[in-house]
């Protein structure tokens, strides 16, 4: 525990941080599960609206790298022209 005023505040803050960062993770890891578990083609195209919304935010905000989120929402892309293919 740290002993200095600022260092607590520093802790505290990281804490929430590391808190909000966390749902926001989880809360896309259940819309990318979401696009995968998709079997018809109008709940795919919802479902991945929804991820690459919440990737775009994650992205913005620098819960992860721009780039991560551009490779994620191609793989998505592929998965629902899947569906759409067959």
């Amino acid at each position: 525990m740290p002993n200095i005023k600022s260092s607590t505040k520093r802790m505290e803050l990281s804490r929430r941080q590391q808190e909000r960062n966390r749902a926001v993770r989880s809360r896309l890891r259940t819309a990318i599960r979401g696009v995968r578990a998709a079997t018809d083609v109008e709940d795919g195209e919802a479902q991945f609206k929804l991820a690459t919304s919440l990737l775009d935010r994650a992205a913005q905000r620098h819960i992860f790298h721009r780039k991560k989120a551009a490779r994620l929402k191609s793989l998505l892309a592929r998965q629902v022209a899947a569906l759409r293919a067959g």
